[in-house]
């Protein structure tokens, strides 16, 4: 900073009194709590949902509405295993339990459902009038080699069968009841059973609680997102309730759960517990800090207020800037606290050191280091939100607003409520320079061979250190789910046949018979992977909306039916002769009249398969075209089912969880590219007001702690990860401070030691306790801060060595 814009913001706060100067900080208070209230009135919300804190995977938007349907479709369906040793009483048990969640929860959960009875009904009523058009691939292969008698025989074999659908009505529209068999054909194929209209199997379970029992599947979709807070507690209310109506008609059944709602509330819950406990431990630990160190009711509410209104600011102007506030951001954000407070130590240290001064002269005399520490500070969090990441821009703007509101508190409410005299504190002070005696007078290698020794020491451990870090960029660490409910979840996966993946194959075409054709063109290889085991299940809609060139072949094959050996199939089925012409006349009618995805995806039949399916967007250019989605379950091998696409330029491989996780890893490597940016910003800010010698070497601090963070990483087997980066950048602002002010005092440092001392402890507390959290990317996040500040807090002082030999500007 400049002398002169630096003199005249001094001179400009030295005009005001401490009454206006709390007036302007009360003004700004009243301002952003009436800002907070009208933001909370106009919807601004907490946000639970983990996607939202995630970059976008790609920019074609038809890919973009494909992720987004498909988790649309996927995310709010849960399951519910109803497990007991005999048969009746799982499915009587889940035949109540739909009765209850119906019942008593209309309002929360919506296709409520087990076996769907009626979706066999509602096929039949569609596909009927397109019979002409629909053959299974047997039929197809015996009229294409003329074999229509060897059908003719299997339909009188059928009319005189005791188990036979057949009847005079079907007969008279069907006569070689070719229709039943493609009927069939179009219902998935599954390997669970239907007693009483519910979905029932055997468990293979292991587990001798569940070894040989029955479960019977219960499906439902919650009526609002999984993500939200308040629907979570709504819908898991109304489940547990109806869980106990159940259990108490039939006390043996035991219940499983599958489905987004449980991870994502068991998320909620650990977030709120971290929440709660990591800020108010490292809450009453700062409170129990300064106490310690000024023995004063004072400096503790000065504190408190600092903390509150700093956490005041970051929640408001987030929910400004972005109109909702996730929770991992509060969690990442209970770092604040750790930071924020360091400007409360510095005031009242340098109060304690000068005990002369009232406290208007205190805070113009921290003034300029204060306000440096917040430039490189905020330089170090917009850092993180250069990179196209939702959730570090948040936290970015969380951090950064926060310390605003402890600096804005700092200049203009201190030099009125912080006015009050100070106890007795010297032997605090006398601590903290004993032990910044001992550094700089024990730590310092007495002759050049143990420097050598040492130097070499450091080069080894830094070197073996860097040589073991590895790097894991996958985004499944974000989300920390119980084993318990993972358990749960595959035990009911396996008995649905692998259920559906994250993965799944987007179809495209300029038209929506180039999309059926791609379709049917890739049955065969999909089939080809379950045979190989690289694949356990898929569903696609070619089952469906058979391409207009195939239901054109199947017609002309039946010809042969309707039209060439019409007579002789009516003399060998002993079909009356007065029904043939209606039924040529039906035949020739049914020409050119073939099934489309608009009228099949809005009849009963189809509207549940609509979220498959994607049409233009009239008002967008660039989402032209047509597309469908192929679900995948069961995925074993990846690798090998996605080399069986990459030939194919129409079938995309969307695998949202991959291609995130190399974003994270472009990330992690752009983010210390960004560490390098900041490290030259600060080094240019630093050289106008201390020259570039004494800034590089207050800038090699932190990048010195930097390293050997990494390299302490490494020798712990901690993969690196996009929140170890993003950490890092935090050591070097953090670092970045105390040099900072150590430089400032230069060899006046007596009070600067016991606040650097304050704010190190303060933020290993912080820091610290985030590296318990059970969330591995938090716990990466704290435990690099926890390393990076260690090694910071360490090497700072050794500034004081350079101010003595290094004149400053």
């Amino acid at each position: 900073m400049s002398k002169k814009p630096r003199l005249a913001v001094l001179s400009f706060l030295t005009k005001l009194t401490a009454t206006k100067k709390l007036t302007i900080w009360l003004f700004l208070l009243v301002t952003t709590l009436v800002l907070g209230i009208v933001q909370w009135q106009s919807g601004a919300k907490i946000q639970t949902d983990i996607l939202a804190m995630l970059p976008k995977v790609s920019e074609n938007l038809l890919t973009q509405r494909a992720i987004a349907q498909v988790e649309q479709q996927l995310a709010n369906r849960l399951y519910i295993g109803v497990v007991s040793a005999d048969k009746n009483t799982a499915v009587s048990a889940a035949t109540m339990l739909m009765q209850q969640l119906k019942s008593t929860s209309s309002a929360v959960f919506i296709d409520i459902s087990s076996a769907d009875i009626s979706q066999a009904e509602a096929l039949n009523a569609f596909y009927f009038p397109y019979r002409f058009n629909l053959l299974t691939d047997k039929q197809q292969q015996q009229l294409a080699e003329q074999q229509w008698q060897q059908l003719t025989q299997a339909s009188l074999q059928k009319l005189y069968s005791a188990f036979s659908y057949a009847n005079s009505a079907l007969i008279s529209h069907d006569p070689l009841l070719l229709y039943p068999d493609n009927l069939l054909a179009l219902a998935p194929k599954q390997a669970l059973g239907v007693e009483n209209g519910v979905l029932i199997a055997r468990l293979t379970n292991n587990d001798a609680k569940t070894e040989s029992a029955f479960v019977a599947i219960v499906m439902a979709k919650g009526l609002q997102s999984a993500f939200s807070p308040d629907a979570q507690q709504s819908q898991l209310a109304a489940l547990e309730l109806a869980k106990q109506t159940v259990t108490s008609n039939f006390p043996a059944v035991d219940f499983l759960h599958a489905g987004a709602l449980f991870h994502a509330a068991a998320a909620t819950d650990n977030a709120k517990k971290e929440v709660s406990s990591i800020g108010l431990i490292s809450l009453i630990g700062v409170i129990a800090l300064v106490w310690f160190s000024f023995r004063s009711i004072m400096p503790l509410m000065i504190a408190v207020m600092t903390l509150s209104v700093s956490l005041l600011f970051a929640i408001v102007l987030t929910l400004v800037v972005f109109g909702e506030l996730h929770l991992l951001t509060l969690v990442f954000g209970t770092s604040l606290i750790g930071i924020a407070i360091d400007y409360c130590f510095h005031f009242y240290c340098d109060r304690l050191n000068n005990p002369e001064h009232d406290a208007n002269h205190t805070t113009l005399a921290i003034l300029p280091a204060i306000s440096l520490a917040l430039l490189t500070s905020i330089i170090a969090y917009g850092s993180l939100g250069l990179a196209p990441f939702p959730g570090m821009q948040q936290v970015a703007i969380f951090c950064a607003a926060g310390l605003i509101g402890a600096y804005l508190t700092l200049v203009f409410a201190y030099p009125a409520l912080a006015s009050a005299k100070l106890n007795n504190s010297q032997r605090q002070l006398e601590l903290a320079d004993q032990y910044q005696g001992f550094v700089l007078s024990r730590a310092m290698p007495s002759s050049r061979l143990f420097a050598g020794l040492l130097l070499l020491g450091c080069m080894v451990f830094i070197g073996i250190g860097l040589s073991q870090l590895s790097s894991d960029d996958d985004i499944r660490q974000l989300q920390h789910t119980p084993p318990a409910i993972q358990q749960q979840e595959d035990t009911l996966r396996t008995v649905l046949s692998g259920g559906t993946d994250n993965q799944f194959l987007l179809i495209t075409g300029q038209t929506e018979e180039q999309v059926k054709q791609q379709l049917e063109q890739l049955e065969p290889v999909l089939k080809l992977a379950e045979q190989q085991q690289l694949l356990g299940n898929h569903f696609s809609l070619s089952r469906f909306l058979p391409s207009e060139k195939k239901q054109a072949n199947n017609y002309q094959l039946q010809q042969q039916i309707y039209q060439q050996h019409l007579d002789e199939i009516f003399e060998r089925l002993g079909i009356e002769d007065s029904i043939k012409l209606p039924l040529a006349d039906e035949f020739i009618a049914a020409k050119a009249r073939y099934i489309n995805a608009d009228d099949f995806l809005l009849s009963t039949a189809g509207k549940q398969f609509s979220s498959m399916w994607l049409m233009p967007q009239q008002d967008s250019s660039l989402d032209s075209g047509y597309a469908a989605i192929v679900l995948l379950g069961g995925i074993k091998q990846l690798d090998k089912l996605s080399a069986l696409f990459q030939a194919n330029p129409n079938v995309e491989l969307v695998d949202k969880v991959c291609e995130i996780s190399k974003l994270m890893g472009h990330y992690r490597q752009l983010t210390l590219g960004l560490l390098v940016i900041a490290l030259i910003a600060a080094v240019c800010i630093f050289t106008l007001r201390f020259g570039i010698r004494l800034a590089s070497i207050m800038v090699s601090v932190p990048a010195l702690s930097a390293i050997l963070t990494l390299s302490t990483l490494g020798l712990m087997l901690a993969p690196l990860t996009l929140f170890h980066a993003l950490a890092l950048i935090l050591v070097f602002g953090i670092g970045i401070d105390y040099c900072l002010f150590f430089a400032e005092a230069k060899q006046k440092t007596r009070g600067v030691m016991m606040a650097v001392l304050m704010s190190a402890m303060s933020t290993l507390l912080a820091f610290g306790l985030l590296a318990f959290s059970q969330t591995p990317a938090i716990s990466a996040f704290g435990l690099t801060l926890l390393i990076g500040i260690s090694f910071t807090f360490l090497l700072s002082p050794f500034i004081q060595i350079f101010t003595r030999k290094i004149p400053q500007c």
